[in-house]
C-alpha cells in the first residue's frame, strides 16, 4: 500500500512540540539555547529549540514506535524499500551495518578495493577476509572503473564461500557498474548484495538515471541523504530489501549508533524525503541540465576535459551518473588539486575535491546557473594563467593492493613506526589516503611497495589532504613487526 508522501510524522511532531510550554529538567543542557547564549545567538532560537533528548511524544532512534517508525516507513516507501532507518552517523554507519549484518569473523565478502575507507573500516570491526575485485582503470583519466560481470563472476567461483557482494553505486566520480546482473549473479550463489550508494540518492526519484540499488533488487543499500537529497550533514538512511530481516539490522545499528540522537539530523531526512517524493523528478532534470550545461562550456575551454556518458563501454563502465561534474584537469599541466586549491584561495569557490588528475564539482538542488557560469569563468581564468606542460604529472589513481592479512589482524597486530621512505617492503598496519574522496591508497594488512611509496610522497607535494596515519604528516608509518 503506498502511503501519503505529503506527511512528515516527525517534523510535524515537532512543531507541535515547540508550541508546547514543556520546562526541560533533561538533556541537553543547553536547555532550549537558555544556558548558551552565544550558541543561541548563532544557530538562532527555532534551530536550538528543538535541539531536544528522545521522549515519549517524540519517539527514540534505538527503538522507534511511533512518529520516527512512521517517518522511517514513508522513507521505506518513496525509495521502493521494505524497510528503511534514519541514520545520524552519517553514511559511514549504513556502510558498517551493512557489513556487520552480513559477515561475522573470518567470513569472506567480495568487494571493489576502490571502496571508501568505511568499508575497510568495518572489517577491522567484524574480521570479515576482504576478497578484492581489482577495478579497470582508465588510463587516459587515471581513474579506477566499476566492477565487471566477469570480474564478479570469477570472484564467485573462486570463493564459492563467500557471504555477500559489496559494489559502488556510483563511484565518486560517476560511475556504475552493471548493478542488476551483479546482484543476480550474486543472489544465484546464495550471496547478499550490499550496495554504497553514498552519491546515488536521487537514482531514486530522477529520469534516465542509472539503475538503483532497491530497483536492482541488492539486500541492502547505504544512501547519504545529505550529499544530494538536501537533508543536513551526517543524516542518512539504510534501506533493506524484504528478505533482510529489520529487527536483527536494527541491532546491529544499535551497536555503534549514538543513543542521543539529533532531532534537527532526523527532521532533516524526514522533511528532505518529503521533497524529494513530491517534486524528486523535476529537481533532478533540473540538476542533470545544469551539469550539461556546465561540462559543454568547460569541454570548450580547450584542455580540461568533462566527461560523461561518452565512457560507458556496457561492462566496467556500464553506465555514468550525469548529475557528476567529474573534471580530467591534467591537459592543463596541473594536477587536480592544485586546481582544487586555486579555486578556492584565489576565487572562492570550494568544489567537491581535487585529487591527482580530477576535480568533482558537485551539482545538487541548490544551485544556479550564475554559479557554474562563475565556476566556468574561473577555471578558464586558471588555464589561460596557469597552463603548462605536462611533463612530471603523474597519472595512475588506482594502484592494486597486496593483500598480505586481514584488515584487523593487520590492525590489532603489534607495530612499530619507520620512516616513511624505510617502509618499503613492509606490511601496513593503518589506513593512508588522501580525503576527500577517502579511498584509501594503503589499508591494513597490505603490503608496502616502491609505487605506493611514490604516489604517497607525490600527493604529499601537490597538496593532497593526507589522512589516516598516526602521524599527522605522513612522515611515518606503523608497520606490522
Amino acid at each position: 500500500m503506498q502511503l501519503d508522501q505529503t506527511q512528515a510524522p516527525l517534523y510535524e511532531a515537532l512543531q507541535r512540540f515547540k508550541k508546547m510550554r514543556v520546562v526541560p529538567f533533561d538533556v541537553p543542557g543547553h536547555k532550549r539555547g537558555r544556558g548558551n547564549p552565544e550558541l543561541l545567538d548563532f544557530l538562532g532560537k527555532d534551530c536550538v529549540g528543538i535541539d531536544v533528548n528522545s521522549m515519549k511524544p517524540l519517539d527514540n532512534l534505538c527503538h522507534p514506535v511511533s512518529v520516527i517508525r512512521d517517518a522511517e516507513a514513508l522513507a521505506a516507501d518513496a525509495f521502493h524499500a521494505a524497510h528503511a532507518f534514519f541514520l545520524v552517523n552519517g553514511t559511514t554507519s549504513a556502510v558498517q551495518s551493512m557489513i556487520l549484518t552480513a559477515c561475522k569473523r573470518g567470513d569472506k565478502i567480495i568487494l571493489p578495493r576502490n571502496v571508501h575507507r568505511s568499508s575497510i573500516n568495518a572489517l577491522v570491526l567484524c574480521g570479515a577476509i576482504p576478497i578484492y575485485v581489482n577495478p579497470e582503470v582508465n588510463h587516459q583519466l587515471g581513474i579506477a572503473l566499476g566492477m565487471s560481470v566477469k570480474q564478479v563472476e570469477k570472484a564467485i567461483h573462486e570463493n564459492p564461500d563467500a557471504k555477500a557482494v559489496f559494489v559502488n553505486n556510483p563511484t565518486y566520480y560517476g560511475i556504475c557498474s552493471d548493478l542488476t546482473a551483479i546482484v543476480k549473479l550474486a543472489h544465484a550463489h546464495g550471496m547478499m548484495v550490499l550496495v554504497d550508494e553514498a552519491h546515488g540518492t536521487h537514482f531514486y526519484f530522477g529520469r534516465r538515471m542509472p539503475v538503483s540499488a532497491m530497483q536492482a533488487g541488492a539486500d541492502m543499500a547505504a544512501v547519504s541523504m545529505h550529499k544530494s537529497g538536501g537533508s543536513l550533514t551526517q543524516s542518512s538512511l539504510l534501506l533493506i530489501g524484504p528478505k533482510v530481516s529489520p529487527g536483527y539490522v536494527n541491532q546491529i545499528i544499535n551497536l555503534t549508533q549514538t543513543t542521543s540522537a539529533s532531532y534537527l539530523l532526523m527532521v532533516s531526512l524526514d522533511i528532505s524525503r518529503r521533497n524529494l517524493a513530491l517534486s524528486g523528478r523535476e529537481i533532478f532534470r533540473k540538476v542533470q541540465d545544469l551539469a550539461q550545461y556546465a561540462r559543454e562550456e568547460i569541454n570548450r575551454i580547450g584542455g580540461y576535459y568533462a566527461y560523461s556518458e561518452e565512457l560507458v563501454n556496457g561492462d566496467s563502465i556500464f553506465d555514468f551518473d550525469t548529475t557528476k561534474l567529474s573534471i580530467y584537469t591534467l591537459g592543463i599541466g596541473l594536477a587536480g588539486i592544485e586546481v582544487y586549491d586555486i579555486l578556492r584561495d584565489e576565487y572562492d569557490i570550494q568544489v567537491e575535491f581535487g585529487d591527482i588528475g580530477n576535480i568533482l564539482a558537485y551539482i545538487s538542488m541548490g544551485d544556479r546557473v550564475q554559479d557554474l557560469e562563475r565556476l566556468v569563468s574561473a577555471l578558464s581564468e586558471i588555464a589561460r594563467r596557469y597552463r603548462r606542460g605536462k611533463a612530471g604529472l603523474l597519472t595512475q589513481e588506482y594502484l592494486p593492493p597486496q593483500v598480505v592479512l586481514s584488515p584487523q589482524e593487520a590492525f590489532y597486530a603489534n607495530k612499530i613506526s619507520l620512516p616513511l621512505m624505510e617502509t618499503k617492503g613492509r606490511v601496513c598496519s593503518e589506513f593512508v589516503m588522501c580525503y576527500p574522496p577517502g579511498i584509501p591508497i594503503l589499508a591494513p594488512g597490505e603490503r608496502i611497495t616502491e609505487d605506493i611509496l611514490q604516489y604517497i610522497c607525490y600527493a604529499k607535494q601537490k597538496g593532497c589532504s593526507m589522512t589516516g596515519p598516526e602521524d599527522p604528516k605522513v612522515d611515518h608509518l606503523n608497520v606490522i613487526q
